[in-house]
């Protein structure tokens, strides 16, 4: 036996512990996450009610998606629940939008003003902090602040100062921001707004603060003004983190529901505010009576949606850094 046959006989492999370290994740991540990702696929071709160990196939789909009526359910049953169903989608983009352009437009103005050297604002430490901290506190909390504030009787806050104005001279007056259509939704877009800008500022503020500072300081020599570096410089190279803060905003977008579930009041969300994640909460709850059918497809929906809106994404931000690789290699 050769002395190199005798050195390998000797080394010991320790890949498989690594293996063995890890695996308490994998259990756990099976367990929570792809398990229940298959029972809801199953779940959606089944009933709902007295039906709920019934397949049905795709009728739960075809349903929510268009309304048509099948074995287990009538014409006008089936028309209603896909009503209702898409009423949702449209709560959804309607929050998420109205949220999403205000969150973006203020973190962009604050991550710029923070960055620019030629301010050097003093403090800038302390409002980061101050930025971020409405992303740390639970949404129960926060709900509960701002019914606190915009409630529908006279004791809200907003409501008790009109009337010490003498802006509302009764109760009969008080504006309803919790169960008016539009108000409820532009202090639900309000709140998602103050509480991810923080977040959505400091990752553009990480952008910014990674662009080389000899680029400005030539654009300012060629005499380029401050908004021609802003929009040949600045966004350009910005476009990978507007990109991951547009995809992580949509997922969570779609997947709205602590904010607009706990603004109500009366145990019930309002209709306005019902997005496809509360929906789904819902179908999902009622006993013998759950609409595990339709929650589960729903589920199925979004998650597709959320998917293919991702990828769509994504493929946009890398074909075009491609095409400009071939380009440049041209």
């Amino acid at each position: 036996m050769s002395a190199t046959q005798a050195k390998s006989k000797k080394i010991v492999s320790y890949a498989k512990y690594g293996y063995i370290f890890i695996l308490p994740f994998f259990i756990v991540y099976c367990f929570f996450m792809v398990y229940p990702l298959i029972n809801t696929f199953v779940l959606s071709f089944k009933g709902n009610g007295e039906l709920r160990d019934v397949v049905v196939g795709f009728e739960n789909y075809k349903v929510l998606l268009f309304g048509a009526e099948g074995e287990n359910i009538a014409a006008a049953n089936a028309k209603a629940a896909s009503n209702a169903y898409w009423a949702t989608w449209g709560n959804t983009l309607i929050l998420w939008v109205g949220n999403f352009v205000v969150q973006l437009v203020l973190s962009l103005l604050l991550a710029v003003w923070f960055s620019d050297n030629r301010i050097k604002l003093k403090g800038a430490g302390f409002f980061k902090v101050v930025f971020y901290l409405p992303n740390i506190i639970t949404a129960v909390s926060v709900a509960g602040m701002f019914l606190m504030i915009f409630g529908n009787t006279q004791f809200g806050v907003v409501n008790s100062l009109l009337m010490k104005m003498g802006i509302i001279s009764n109760s009969d007056e008080v504006i309803r921001f919790v169960t008016d259509q539009w108000l409820s939704r532009f202090v639900v877009m309000f709140i998602q707004s103050w509480m991810w800008f923080g977040n959505t500022t400091l990752l553009l503020m990480s952008g910014i603060f990674g662009i080389d500072p000899s680029i400005y300081e030539a654009a300012s020599i060629d005499g380029s003004s401050g908004m021609h570096q802003f929009m040949h410089i600045t966004m350009p190279i910005l476009k990978p983190i507007f990109i991951y803060v547009f995809i992580t905003s949509m997922i969570g977008g779609l997947q709205m529901f602590d904010i607009p579930f706990m603004f109500h009041t009366g145990g019930n969300v309002s209709t306005q505010l019902r997005t496809q994640a509360i929906y789904i909460y819902e179908s999902f709850h009622g006993g013998r009576n759950a609409q595990y059918g339709y929650s589960a497809a729903a589920s199925v929906i979004l998650f597709i949606v959320t998917t293919i809106l991702g990828l769509i994404v994504y493929n946009i931000n890398t074909r075009d850094d491609t095409a400009k690789k071939k380009k440049g290699a041209k």
